[in-house]
């Protein structure tokens, strides 16, 4: 029996956020009879999803991404080292919060005034990330015995959370060392990380290390965001990740049959929907073992 546990939610207030924002910790298996040990710590997006207390009906039927039992399964068979985990809700803000910054070229074309980082389209993702960097993170730092440094903290979500930890990271690598984006919706937020950020970058690799993943194929009948995930990986390589120890790029190259979906629990009621696209907490779940192995591997091999 794992000793690992999941606490009461709580409402984090923030300046930043002019709000208040829901936030789950997850503490690991040795955390109570440890005294003294201090721990790294992963951000999540879309919290209210990502844990098993969610149930196994949320996300439309998908179901959570049951993170707290496959870092507690990760953790027994040594093959990542033990993390708190701290989930963060989304809101109705959740496209602007997770966007990420937009660069000053995409402003160009839409104003023809000089724009800042504090400027409207731009303010969500600010608040966003101050709340993060300002406020729960000195919190949690505070609340719980952690490893504070970058190199052992990291930030992870899927679709437009993907984004988000990569931008998080891109522009706070002095805070976010690590950074994972499960089918990343690259497409949707018009390429801009990729064309404004990754592609006008010049000089050396920055400062933490990335694991990026996508299905190949989307209830759009798109790719799951293949071709962009593929070319944010190449640009990476371009500036200096490189794969297997600064990046973890993995492609699922196919959805699941319908007895690998009766073997993983899923509901007969989503079978077809789950045959025609990996876009979903079902194949996120199934995925997220990697980067937590990836981002957090077991003391000996990190």
């Amino acid at each position: 029996m794992s000793d690992a546990r999941l606490l009461p939610e709580v409402r984090i207030e923030s300046r930043h956020l002019n709000t208040s924002r829901v936030v789950r910790v997850y503490l690991p298996p040795s955390y109570a009879r440890a005294a003294r040990r201090r721990y790294p710590v992963l951000y999540l997006h879309d919290g209210q999803n990502v844990f098993s207390t969610a149930g196994p009906d949320c996300c439309f039927g998908w179901g959570n991404w049951e993170l707290d039992r496959s870092a507690d399964r990760l953790v027994a068979e040594g093959r990542m080292r033990e993390i708190l985990m701290v989930a963060v809700d989304n809101t109705r803000s959740r496209y602007k919060e997770y966007r990420g910054r937009l660069r000053p070229a995409v402003e160009a074309r839409r104003r023809a005034p000089k724009k800042t980082s504090a400027d409207p389209d731009n303010a969500r993702f600010e608040s966003y990330a101050g709340f993060l960097i300002e406020e729960l993170k000195p919190w949690i730092d505070r609340e719980f015995r952690t490893l504070k440094t970058a190199a052992s903290t990291g930030v992870m979500g899927s679709s437009m959370g993907g984004i988000a930890s990569l931008a998080l990271a891109w522009d706070h690598p002095d805070t976010f060392g690590l950074a994972a984006s499960l089918s990343g919706a690259f497409q949707v937020e018009q390429r801009n990380f990729l064309e404004r950020a990754l592609r006008r970058q010049t000089g050396r690799r920055k400062p933490f290390r990335i694991y990026l993943d996508s299905g190949v194929m989307d209830d759009s009948g798109d790719d799951d965001g293949l071709r962009e995930t593929g070319e944010v990986a190449g640009e990476l390589k371009r500036l200096g990740w490189k794969e297997g120890h600064h990046l973890l790029h993995f492609t699922d190259p196919r959805p699941f049959t319908e007895a690998e979906l009766e073997s993983a629990g899923l509901g007969r009621h989503k079978w077809d929907e789950a045959r025609h696209s990996q876009h979903n907490e079902f194949y996120w779940r199934m995925r997220a073992w990697r980067p937590l192995e990836f981002l957090f591997p077991p003391r000996s091999a990190a």
